[in-house]
């Protein structure tokens, strides 16, 4: 069996790590390079950094910023914001990033997913999906969650696949920040819908939601901010608690 990845999420703004509620309400979460380093030493599997703005800004992630985690680092490391070229990824991939996380623009463009599994290899694509459930539909959103589009989460999640990312990383907008646990039904869903690696995301807020979504849904990831930033949850203390649960951790 698949061993389980432990994974905090660097939401970043203005060279700062943020984190609200539903994608609203942002507060200031700390220094990224500090907490990339902080959980590394704490034995996360890999880290996400997402420049939560970039898209809606029209500007490009911070290649600077992202030099100065990966030297840091040794754990694989994926970015994500303002990506919408085969370009954008070579820089970030030189700069020190392991995997890139597409999100508006590969729904804006769904060949931009094969041209960089092309490129990169589709170990190196992640495809970023932000889903809420509106008027009895899971859809996908778009624009840092500001935009509603008229995907259904399932079917866009099976696209990706198709065009060949190698990873989804499931949000729910519903969830996102609330700490009221991950949502299993859409995360149940889209695992069991694609063959391929699924992060959960949106709503850990206590160690048992990560001992639910592990043992209730197929995912191989567990993706937080708020409860490793705030050290509401060490993630060794974690990991351990998963250990005693008989649930495979690294």
């Amino acid at each position: 069996m698949l061993k389980k990845r432990i994974i905090p999420c660097l939401d970043i703004k203005d060279g700062t790590t943020v984190k609200g509620i539903n994608f609203e309400g942002l507060r200031n979460a700390g220094d990224p390079v500090e907490l990339a380093v902080k959980y590394e030493q704490e034995g996360a599997d890999e880290l996400v950094f997402l420049d939560i703005t970039a898209t809606l800004e029209n500007r490009k992630t911070f290649a600077d910023l992202v030099k100065d985690i990966a030297r840091q680092l040794s754990i694989p490391f994926t970015v994500g914001g303002g990506i919408s070229s085969v370009e954008d990824v070579r820089i970030l991939l030189e700069a020190g990033a392991d995997k890139i996380s597409v999100n508006s623009s590969a729904v804006k463009n769904p060949e931009l997913i094969y041209d960089l599994a092309k490129e990169f290899g589709s170990q190196c694509v992640v495809v970023a999906v932000d889903t809420r459930f509106t008027d009895g539909s899971n859809l996908v959103y778009v624009r840092g969650g500001k935009l509603a589009t008229n995907l259904n989460t399932v079917d866009w999640a099976q696209k990706a696949e198709s065009l060949g990312a190698g990873e989804i990383l499931l949000t729910s907008m519903d969830g996102d920040g609330t700490k009221n646990g991950f949502d299993l039904r859409i995360t149940k869903l889209v695992s069991e819908a694609v063959s391929i690696p699924v992060i959960a995301s949106g709503g850990a807020g206590s160690v048992n939601d990560f001992i639910k979504v592990f043992n209730e849904t197929r995912v191989t990831g567990a993706l937080a901010a708020s409860i490793f930033h705030f050290n509401e949850v060490p993630v060794q203390e974690l990991k351990k608690q998963l250990k005693i649960q008989k649930i495979p951790v690294r």
